[in-house]
């Protein structure tokens, strides 16, 4: 089963990416996959390969509970390369209370949570059953973090040692990033710790990595959005500074969203062939989708799938998410070629490219979305391509851009992804047939 450009569940569900890696010639994505129904339960993780981020092979699922401390799922992490093996790390869940009624569902959020490793030569076989191992047990100090709320392992190689950060959280009141050490990338021993407002009541899903001497932080901290109408928790991104002697961190930068359409969520970099930081996140869909829109689906109901891979840069201080080059070259060859007096268009099985220029109280109309650059800010309303009784907003808009602004945007049927001034911002948001 493959997918092109955009990586989308394998029908059921899906959701983080995991594991996000270059290893030996091609890249692995592995993902929260709940392979039984599109909803979330069990965590396993999904796995899938590419050459080149565009063409997606599904390759099944790798991880699956097997232990004690995994026996309710295998829940987000990250992958690295270690002696020539891919090292897997994950968060291990365990239950304290079943849900009689549902297995799959946590009971009052009572859980433990600690984090596990498993590593593989090839990076396509995991030996589930005998190759696992609890790393970090479940954390008891309540002035450190929170044992139900520790997860989402992401590792680093930097100044000759390894580096692990987990999200957590002070009494569920303020996220906390945690910072581990490792000279062997197994034996670990807790550092330091980062708490602030900005990171929500509960962090997820923390990313740390190194541009041009300045450490960036994207992480998902809940509830930062709440009261409004937009989902509460989000993708942020910021610029951090990072001790690798002490791990000692400190914010220094507000966060800005990671993508103003609001739907994504969870994302993870990898560095790529090239050397640069490229970025994925979930792209978070509020009912299921057709199997029609899939070709990986095999017949059946979906949801969840991956946005576009992006680079990350700093311009001028500034943190941009631009497009992917392999994205613009895909649309290159063998595509189909459209000019108006309004824009440029290419498309390719079904899937488009377009670029314009927008200039203040300028809008435009592509796949049934409307954009226009509204007091300096571009703006979206996509009211026609939501299914009416779906409670999920329709209109976005980025911070202020200025009186003009350039714009490349990629449709096909389940995503619209607008990048303006080729990433200064971008609006990403889930499609379903016009009305």
């Amino acid at each position: 089963m493959e997918n092109i450009l955009h990586l989308k569940a394998p029908g059921d569900w899906i959701n983080d990416p995991n594991g996000f890696i270059f290893f030996k010639g091609k890249y692995h994505l592995f993902y929260q996959y709940f392979p039984c129904a599109p909803v979330w339960g069990t965590m396993h993780w999904g796995h899938a390969a590419s050459e080149d981020l565009i063409h997606w092979q599904h390759l099944g699922i790798a991880l699956f509970p097997t232990k004690s401390y995994d026996r309710n799922g295998v829940f987000s992490g990250s992958a690295l390369e270690i002696d020539g093996k891919m090292n897997l790390y994950y968060t291990a869940v365990r239950y304290l209370k079943e849900n009689a009624e549902n297995i799959n569902t946590i009971v009052d959020g009572l859980c433990e949570q600690s984090q596990a490793m498993i590593s593989s030569d090839d990076g396509i076989t995991f030996d589930n059953f005998n190759g696992k191992k609890q790393i970090i047990p479940p954390v008891t100090d309540l002035e450190i973090g929170h044992p139900y709320e520790c997860r989402d392992p992401k590792v680093w190689r930097e100044n000759g040692r390894y580096f692990m950060c987990i999200a957590s959280s002070y009494k569920k009141e303020e996220g906390v990033l945690l910072i581990y050490t490792s000279d062997d990338g197994e034996n670990w021993t807790y550092l330091n710790r980062l708490q602030d407002k900005q990171f929500g009541t509960v962090l997820e899903c923390p990313d740390v990595f190194c541009i041009d001497g300045q450490h960036i932080l994207i992480a998902s901290p809940i509830g930062v959005l709440n009261g409004t109408d937009y989902p509460g928790n989000q993708s942020t991104m910021q610029k951090l500074s990072f001790d690798a002697e002490d791990g000692g961190m400190a914010l220094e930068s507000d966060a800005q969203f990671l993508d103003y359409g609001m739907d994504l969520y969870a994302p993870q970099s990898c560095i790529d062939e090239a050397g640069r930081r490229c970025v994925i996140a979930w792209v978070r869909m509020p009912i299921p989708q057709s199997p029609d829109d899939n070709e990986a689906a095999d017949g059946r109901p979906w949801s969840g799938m991956m946005s576009l891979p992006r680079v990350v840069t700093l311009r001028g201080g500034e943190i941009y998410t631009s497009v992917h080059p392999n994205v613009r070259e895909y649309f290159a060859e063998n595509s189909c070629e459209e000019s108006t007096e309004k824009y440029t268009r290419w498309t390719k099985y079904g899937r488009s490219r377009t670029v314009l220029t927008l200039r203040e109280g300028q809008s435009v109309e592509l796949a049934g979305v409307m954009i226009e650059l509204n007091g300096g800010c571009v703006c979206t309303d996509r009211t026609k391509r939501v299914p009416q009784g779906v409670d999920v907003h329709v209109k976005c808009c980025t911070p202020r851009v200025g009186d003009v602004c350039e714009l490349e945007v990629y449709e096909e049927k389940n995503l619209i992804e607008i990048f303006v001034n080729d990433g200064q911002y971008v609006i990403s948001n889930v499609l379903y047939p016009c009305r």
